[in-house]
């Protein structure tokens, strides 16, 4: 194709405008695209809940069975990579989570001290 293609870490840093709006728009479109996911995942899995509790007769499988579940486990499994793979293996901790919580501990042991 002959394009040259950049780093992440090079477009990241970079100062021109429209490098850093292309940017923007391709991680709001990954955004949107796993909250749509995520509602058509919700949607889906509480009509085939609904569908098998009202098709099941009262002598069939009990409701709370794997098989009335098994969609929303492996499909669950599917949206959890989708959001790993969006907002990235820091979602709990963040990017500079240990460092904050460094900071933070180093100002609550400074207040307690002088106290």
């Amino acid at each position: 194709m002959g394009r040259y293609r950049r780093r992440y870490s090079d477009l990241q840093s970079s100062d021109n405008p429209a490098i850093r709006y292309d940017m923007a728009f391709r991680r709001m479109k990954k955004i949107k695209g796993f909250y749509v996911h995520l509602l058509v995942y919700i949607l889906v899995n509480i009509f085939i809940i609904i569908a098998n509790r009202y098709d099941a007769g009262d002598d069939q499988a009990p409701f709370w069975s794997f098989e009335t579940f098994s969609t929303v486990f492996f499909w669950g499994i599917g949206l959890v990579a989708h959001g790993v793979s969006v907002f990235g293996r820091d979602v709990f901790f963040g990017k500079n989570w240990e460092e904050k919580k460094i900071q933070e501990f180093m100002e609550k042991e400074k207040k307690e001290k002088w106290e």
